[in-house]
């Protein structure tokens, strides 16, 4: 099997002094044989889970997709390639994101986040059925845009380096086939590991993103050779519909757009123990759920979106804005728990 094992080792303070931190760390219990998927998560900081959500499932969630964007009448038609524009589409950033307009609680969003495969995944990994999930954005990227900057690469992590080791592991759900021309997650093998290195002895500047959370890290070209001299490469990985992509936050990554002729779409999951998550992050996570706000990949609750989109910087007019989301979402009892609700104590 693999465990989360805890660890401590001894990092210097601002005082100059020797002082002990506790992390935890993901690994595997030698001569227990684990599924590929795992051991590629532990050895290299991502992988990818073989059909976690079924083709058929898939083709459904892309035409939800569609019928999503079709719906803010702002002329935007699946079936016309020239209505793929900035302004027949609701904002998004040019890395195809999507987070407002109650898009992250839409029915389908949560269909996914419920699908059986992937909540098995995550069951695994942590070693309990009581999780919570993030109420994230889904990603939806046009190849051969010219109405929107290109997406340049962005490499970082999304955790604090000044709380190291196993902390989050990001996911997503694939929908369209995803090859090496059609965009999506860059991953520094390996990086992981060596993260705690790298801040150590860099000693971690302050590049923190304070309006999203301290849980963020931007890369510098020289801290990308810095990893790429000790053997690191970037990968772009490639996936079919319905695989799950998994990476620990501390792996250097970001997402590239595509290049090819098909469309990517993806829908971002992220779990954790409900255990981890305190009572006040709980009932931040009931406020979300009610409001129908997104949330970013942290489930509990780093960082959220109140549903107030910007168009290049300038706020969206009220009568523009989805306050609800198109269909809204109808839960199983599972489903529900992931929200983080029923783990509320004093309600």
């Amino acid at each position: 099997m693999a465990t989360i094992t805890t660890v401590t080792e001894h990092v210097e303070n601002h005082e100059g002094q020797m002082v002990p931190i506790t992390m935890r760390e993901l690994v595997q219990v030698p001569g227990v044989v684990l599924e590929d998927w795992f051991v590629d998560l532990i050895r290299d900081g991502y992988c990818i889970v073989k059909g976690a959500v079924s083709k058929e499932h898939c083709e459904e969630y892309v035409q939800n997709i569609y019928e999503l964007l079709e719906s803010f009448k702002l002329g935007f038609d699946r079936r016309d390639p020239s209505t793929i524009h900035k302004t027949k589409l609701p904002p998004m950033t040019e890395k195809g994101i999507l987070k407002d307009n109650a898009i992250s609680h839409e029915d389908f969003v949560w269909k996914v986040r419920a699908e059986p495969g992937v909540i098995s995944t995550f069951e695994r990994i942590y070693n309990t059925e009581d999780l919570i999930v993030s109420f994230d954005a889904i990603n939806v990227s046009f190849p051969k845009r010219t109405d929107v900057p290109k997406n340049a690469p962005w490499p970082h992590q999304d955790q604090n380096p000044k709380k190291p080791g196993f902390r989050c592991l990001q996911g997503l759900v694939n929908l369209l086939p995803n090859g090496p021309n059609d965009g999506g997650l860059v991953v520094m093998k390996g990086g992981h590991k060596l993260s705690n290195e790298f801040h150590k002895l860099n000693d971690t500047q302050e590049q923190e993103v304070a309006v999203f959370s301290t849980e963020y890290y931007t890369l510098s070209d020289d801290a990308v050779a810095w990893f790429a001299s000790k053997g690191c490469e970037w990968v772009k990985v490639c996936a079919d519909p319905g695989d799950l992509i998994l990476w620990d936050s501390r792996a250097p990554h970001y997402n590239c757009g595509p290049e090819g002729d098909n469309h990517r779409m993806a829908v971002y999951t992220c779990y954790m123990p409900a255990a981890e998550a305190s009572q006040e992050d709980l009932k931040k996570k009931k406020m979300c759920f009610e409001n129908r706000y997104s949330t970013s990949h942290w489930p509990d609750v780093q960082f959220y979106s109140d549903n107030h989109p910007r168009r290049e910087g300038v706020p969206e007019p009220d009568s523009a804005i989805r306050q609800q989301p198109l269909h809204e979402p109808v839960l199983s009892e599972r489903a529900f728990k992931l929200t983080g609700i029923p783990y509320i104590k004093d309600e």
